[in-house]
């Protein structure tokens, strides 16, 4: 039968996600329209995003923060374009992402010196073989797999190489131990739930130093420019963007970034990451069929949580019929206006995804499980009778 409680919200996309809660769009009347970004007014604005994003992330003295092009994709690739090829790198991959970043360096920069270690969705591959000596690139949380590293013990304080994070779904949800992250790439469409293409990028002190050191042997884009006569071109992070921002984002980003510094910063919005993953975690204890896809309690993300279907019966079905099953019960969700956007990222093993980031409410993560019940069960009759 269905549930009689329904979700308040029944936004559950991992990209673009939630808005915080109470958001309008009366919040963006103040936005800095008609104006230009390089303008005194315009810069402050930029400045202003910057410097409460170092502040609530709680950044090291040293670190710097830019608003780039392109989300978080542009981001990292901005990194992996100006940093890699000075040394060896290792390159970490368990999902969709980290495989576009095995890509990037080994097919279209075409390093010759790089170690790639892989593990399936669901899995990590052993992060401890990453050298101190060599780059290492890896997601934070790889949102596609709901799987992300326990902590950053494995990554050398005494690391020769750089540590390259796509933190895109872990900022302002897990705990980054920073002193070991030299870049870390986001954008504001995650945990803040804010508007996409615009990304950020973190750069520690020994990233910069290699930026001001190294050159790459290959044409660099003007958009991935981040140096002018062997010196960083400070501005950038400090509000001179390389192209024109969305001032309408950007003021969307600052509404995210004060709720999130009024419910406590940092550690108010992992609170909530964690207790979202927390009301999942207890329903899949007495679930029948559904389970997490992560393979360890420890790698289990709290943002872009995955759910593996368990039930004997789906197992038994070819991938197209899994795939059925799936996508007529996000359809019936969908119908019923109670979740959207539930259905597993497209290269991602048959299953559901539920955004359990900052702006999501856990009465709204409670209220939506016991609606996948009567989905999954409900799809899953419907093709046992066609069967037959």
């Amino acid at each position: 039968m269905k549930p009689n409680i329904r979700p308040a919200r029944p936004l559950f996309s991992s990209g673009p996600c939630a808005k915080r809660p109470g958001w309008s769009p009366e919040v963006l009347k103040s936005a800095l329209l008609g104006r230009s970004h390089r303008s005194a007014a315009g810069k402050a604005r930029l400045a202003e995003v910057i410097n409460l994003t170092r502040e609530l992330l709680r950044l090291p003295e040293g670190w710097r923060v830019g608003i780039v092009p392109a989300s978080d994709t542009g981001a990292v690739e901005m990194a992996l374009w100006s940093l890699l090829g000075a040394r060896g790198v290792d390159v970490m991959a368990w999902e969709s992402f980290g495989g576009d970043w095995v890509n990037d360096v080994v097919k279209e920069l075409k390093l010759k010196d790089v170690r790639t270690f892989n593990a399936p969705y669901g899995s990590l591959p052993d992060v401890t073989q990453a050298s101190p000596d060599r780059d290492v690139v890896f997601t934070w949380n790889g949102t596609t797999s709901g799987v992300c590293v326990p902590n950053g013990d494995w990554i050398s304080d005494r690391r020769e190489g750089l540590t390259i994070a796509d933190a895109t779904s872990a900022a302002f949800a897990m705990d980054i131990p920073w002193p070991k992250i030299d870049v870390a790439t986001f954008s504001w469409q995650k945990v803040l739930g804010g508007e996409a293409q615009h990304g950020i990028l973190v750069l520690g002190p020994r990233a910069v130093a290699r930026l001001e050191s190294y050159t790459p042997a290959w044409p660099m884009p003007k958009l991935f420019r981040m140096t002018k006569g062997g010196k960083l071109v400070a501005g950038i992070f400090e509000g001179e963007t390389i192209n024109t921002p969305s001032m309408l984002c950007v003021e969307d980003a600052l509404d995210a970034l004060k709720w999130a510094k009024e419910i406590g910063g940092l550690s108010g919005t992992m609170a909530r990451s964690k207790a979202n993953l927390d009301a999942v975690a207890a329903w899949v204890a007495k679930s029948s069929w559904a389970g997490f896809l992560a393979a360890t309690e420890a790698t289990r993300s709290c943002t872009s949580i995955c759910l593996k279907i368990t039930d004997p019966w789906f197992q038994g079905r070819d991938a197209a019929a899994q795939g059925a099953i799936i996508k007529r019960a996000t359809a019936m969700l969908e119908k019923e206006g109670v979740a959207y956007d539930l259905g597993a990222y497209r290269d991602a093993p048959p299953g559901f995804r539920i955004w359990g980031g900052a702006t999501v409410e856990k009465a709204d993560v409670a209220a939506v499980l016991p609606w996948l019940d009567w989905a999954y069960g409900a799809a899953r009759d419907e093709m046992r009778a066609s069967a037959h």
